[in-house]
């Protein structure tokens, strides 16, 4: 017991003398001088606290140096400090906040210089993952389509890849636990491949963002943040159950936090399942069942020297393919084809902090393993059997081995020094890279197997005046693409050995400007870049999902772009308005392009590339009339149009949408927490603006509705939440389904539910 206790006492952070720094204060309106129990937040400590209901709060043990502190409260607009820390200092900070439309902002992490929103130089969304999914959203890909801006090009219920401002595959960068995520995106039944259990929010970078990640960038950034450590000397505990309808779905995980003063910890499982989904005329597409399996864990230490945070995760998803509507049935198991795939992620952040300055070093690795099941080798009975033996040997397979196998191993690497602020400048100067090896195992190839090295500089500099903030930066990349030779030059689906090099500088400038107290305007200029991927640049073979034969172009170059970026904002204690703009010019934009060859009864199709652009934006209101303080009205609207030089549109452009959305939230009481409730109209138009090889499609109108409810019972939170989406169980088919081409519908209505409960 001794032993026991003694090593609780050493893991709880009980510390040696040493120098300490304490931030103490009171946190009360600004009209009315009435004290707040908000939360005080230290991002680049990961430290905070939450201040007493007199408004007294104190956050202790912060290492010398200067920090930003943030102060939130729902309801208010949130504060964000830099105090300065010196030896053995104690700091005094009384803050005071206003009401306001725009509730609780959080600092931006996908960014430089950790900004809140509004003080952000360049627009970012961010949105929390509890919000997302409050929705009904069965999955992450799909609740990130409750962004203005973003969408999803989905397969069924179970695969989906974000798209931005018409932007998608590799051109869309995701990151996830502060590396980069390499999962084979390139393809189109590769979906986004994280699980939104154990995930705080998602920060959503519209537009070229290769200053800050280089290649694959050039689209924008899909930043997920894995949730926080619970709070010094704190432990906490829960566990939550989802069920679908429509899917009869289910999905639990549990998790658990504790934390001492220098070192804390978290732990979370969860396992997910779901049947085919029905759509609105009541059929179920057989074979878009899938479950998941995922854990995540993390372990953080921190002293006034160092943070040092080591975060895992693991997931297995098994996913069905859909081909064709067939027998109608309940069943969650798969059936061929379907993809089984093993996702490991370990990621090292450390942050040394200096008198003035600090470095943050992060290393990532990442095990992926993608195998796909397919019906063909099942197909030979009778008189084929010996023949398929004879295949089986030759290939060095069995039955129920899988086709394809693509084994990807990604090495990341970042690192940035914070240098210490000169006058009114604070500069960031930094180096990252990747070392990535592809190798196959399975009878079928869709790219060879494969060596990728990059590494880029950057240096970016923000500038603050009073009414005034600059931002800007450079950066230069080269990466190196090298592919082994595989199968026999004179056959077909031969790969030809690859050697290439691409680099590129890009650069990015821009200015928020606070042209009065309610109204700022953002102007930001970006260049971006990407380099081909393996499939464009080395593809030889048939696409079964697409019913073509793909052949890549070994000649392609680099796609660059340059974009512009113009917001306004206003923004008072009633209302919120908000006008986001873009256009981008792409250079050598990579597309596929149809010929007249024919292989194996399949048009071949071959990578081309031409000049491009897009263009659109977003609009919204957020309207919160004081004293009604318990209703928003929230309104916006997206549209993205793009075109080649030829004048023709590009492929796979999200149609233009509307919502809107009734929101209430009623006072809480002793034993009622955040009670609210929420109904959305979504109109999406007609997309009549299709490529070559699209159709166009019908607009539709979705209702979806909503209520939550957290009960407190002592030291217990209950949270019970019931949504339904489309109510009317309309059908419809998105332009960015891929089984619209076989005239499948999209999903019907669905009624789900969510129980939480909080230790």
């Amino acid at each position: 017991m001794k032993l026991y206790t003694c090593l609780l006492l050493v893991f709880m952070g009980i510390t040696t003398a040493s120098a300490q720094n304490t931030i103490q204060g009171l946190v009360t309106t600004k009209d009315t001088d009435q004290p707040l129990p908000a939360t005080i937040y230290i991002p680049q400590l990961e430290k905070g606290t939450v201040a007493t209901l007199d408004g007294n709060y104190e956050v202790s043990n912060i290492p010398k140096g200067t920090y930003t502190v943030v102060y939130s409260y729902l309801g208010y607009a949130t504060v964000s400090k830099k105090v300065q820390f010196s030896q053995n200092s104690s700091v005094t900070e009384n803050i005071r906040l206003s009401e306001s439309a725009v509730e609780m902002e959080e600092i931006i992490i996908s960014t430089p210089f950790h900004k809140l929103q509004g003080d952000n130089v360049m627009k970012v969304e961010r949105v929390g993952v509890n919000e997302l999914l409050s929705k009904g959203s069965t999955t992450l890909a799909e609740g990130i389509t409750n962004i203005p801006g973003v969408e999803s090009i989905s397969t069924g219920t179970g695969i989906g890849k974000p798209v931005i401002r018409g932007l998608s595959s590799n051109r869309v960068l995701t990151y996830t636990q502060g590396v980069r995520l390499e999962n084979q995106q390139f393809g189109d039944e590769h979906g986004l491949g994280i699980n939104g259990a154990g995930v705080e929010s998602v920060e959503v970078i519209k537009g070229p963002a290769s200053l800050l990640y280089g290649s694959d960038a050039l689209g924008g950034v899909l930043y997920i943040n894995p949730e926080r450590f619970a709070q010094s000397n704190e432990l906490h505990a829960d566990i939550q159950g989802n069920y679908f309808s429509n899917t009869l779905g289910s999905s639990t995980n549990a998790g658990v936090q504790f934390s001492g003063d220098k070192l804390k910890f978290l732990a979370r499982g969860g396992y997910s399942t779901y049947s085919d989904y029905k759509t609105g005329n009541g059929e179920r597409v057989t074979n878009t069942r899938f479950n998941e399996t995922d854990f995540k864990t993390g372990i953080q230490f921190q002293d006034k020297k160092l943070k040092s945070t080591i975060r895992y995760n693991y997931n297995r998803s098994n996913i069905g393919i859909p081909e064709t509507i067939e027998e109608q049935t309940t069943s969650k198991e798969l059936q061929l084809p379907f993809q089984e795939i093993d996702n490991h992620i370990v990621s090292w952040e450390n942050s040394f902090f200096f008198n003035n300055s600090s470095l943050d070093v992060k290393l990532g690795y990442q095990h992926n393993d993608r195998r796909e099941f397919e019906d063909h080798h099942e197909e030979h009975e009778g008189e084929h059997e010996d023949e398929e033996e004879h295949e089986d040997e030759e290939h060095g397979h069995s039955e129920d081995e899988p086709a394809l196998q693509m084994k990807l191993n990604t090495i990341n690497y970042d690192v940035k020094y914070n240098l210490p602020q000169l006058g009114n400048f604070e500069t960031i100067a930094g180096v990252q890279g990747m070392y990535q090896t592809n190798e196959n195992f399975g009878e079928e190839l869709l790219i060879p197997d494969a060596t990728t090295f990059d590494v880029g500089i950057f240096a970016t500099t923000h500038y603050h005046l009073e009414k005034i903030d600059l931002q800007a930066g450079l950066r230069y990349d080269r990466r190196t693409i090298e592919s082994d030779a595989a199968g026999v030059p004179s056959e077909e689906g031969y790969f030809a050995a690859l050697d290439r090099d691409f680099n590129s500088f890009n650069a990015a400038i821009g200015a928020k400007v606070d042209i009065t107290e309610e109204v700022v305007a953002r102007v930001n200029v970006a260049s971006g870049f990407r380099a081909p991927n393996l499939a464009e640049l080395t593809s030889n073979g048939s696409h079964n999902g697409a019913n073509r034969y793909e052949i890549g172009n070994a000649d392609l170059t680099n796609e660059q772009n340059l974009q512009t970026d113009i917001s306004l904002e206003f923004t008072n204690e009633h209302f919120e308005v908000f006008a986001n703009g873009f256009y981008n010019v792409v250079n050598d934009y990579i597309f596929i392009s149809p010929t007249d060859q024919v292989i194996d009864g399949d048009q071949v199709f071959t990578y081309v590339q031409s000049d491009a652009k897009l263009y659109g934006g977003e609009f919204g209101v957020h309207i919160h009339p004081h004293p009604l303080d318990w209703l928003h009205i929230e309104s916006s609207f997206e549209t993205v149009t793009g075109k080649l030089d030829s004048d023709t549109y590009l492929p796979l452009i999200p149609a233009n949408t509307l919502r809107n959305t009734l929101r209430v939230e009623f006072e809480e009481s002793k034993f009622l927490s955040k009670p609210g409730a929420f109904v959305t109209l979504q109109n999406t138009f007609d997309q009549n603006n299709t490529s070559t090889f699209e159709t166009d499609t019908d607009g539709y109108n979705l209702v979806s509705l909503g209520a939550s409810n957290v009960f407190k019972l002592n030291t217990v939170d209950i949270k019970l939440q019931l949504s339904v989406t489309n109510l009317f169980n309309e059908n419809y088919i998105s332009h960015l389904s891929r089984l619209k081409l076989d005239g499948i519908l999209n999903t019907g209505r669905s009624i789900n539910g969510t129980v939480k409960v909080s230790l």
